[in-house]
């Protein structure tokens, strides 16, 4: 079994319980604040006691509520720029599969790439595309494994 390095820019999830707990109040404070506001503000202490209000865009509080709520749940998040480009070793770790296998899917014309020379680049939207047909191809394997144990009275 291999182990995936996090890709750059990853979040590790918190370790402690008690940074769990603090995300999750963190992240209710800011969806409450998202339900009440136009224009939501938030107020940041320093170590010394000293705060500052500060005005954030709603979209980013929503996507810090949504880091927070998965710090919270304990998984890890990555953040990375729409328009980032993969090599095909990145690819593999991002897919959790073998960079051979990203190869063969790039050349059966299932994973869409573009050449820089000799080298593949796979774009974001491309890998997630990828690896959203494939999660649906295999719910739908399941769906019909499924199926056919009910239609031959296999209940476990």
């Amino acid at each position: 079994m291999s182990v995936v390095e996090p890709l750059p820019g990853a979040v590790l999830p918190p370790e402690s319980k008690r940074d769990r707990e603090m995300a999750r109040t963190a992240q209710q404070c800011i969806m409450r604040s998202l339900d009440h506001s136009r224009a939501p503000a938030i107020t940041v202490q320093t170590d010394g006691g000293e705060a500052a209000s500060i005005q954030v865009p709603p979209q980013a509080l929503r996507l810090f509520g949504e880091i927070l709520g998965a710090m919270s749940e304990g998984r890890a998040v990555t953040i990375m720029p729409a328009d980032r480009e993969f090599t095909t070793v990145e690819a593999a770790n991002f897919l959790r599969v073998s960079r051979p296998f990203v190869i063969k899917e790039i050349e059966e014309g299932r994973l869409r790439c573009r050449m820089v020379g000799t080298h593949r680049r796979i774009a974001l939207e491309d890998l997630q595309a990828y690896a959203a047909k494939e999660r649906e191809g295999q719910r739908a394997a399941l769906r019909d494994l499924a199926d056919a144990d009910r239609e031959l009275g296999l209940d476990y």
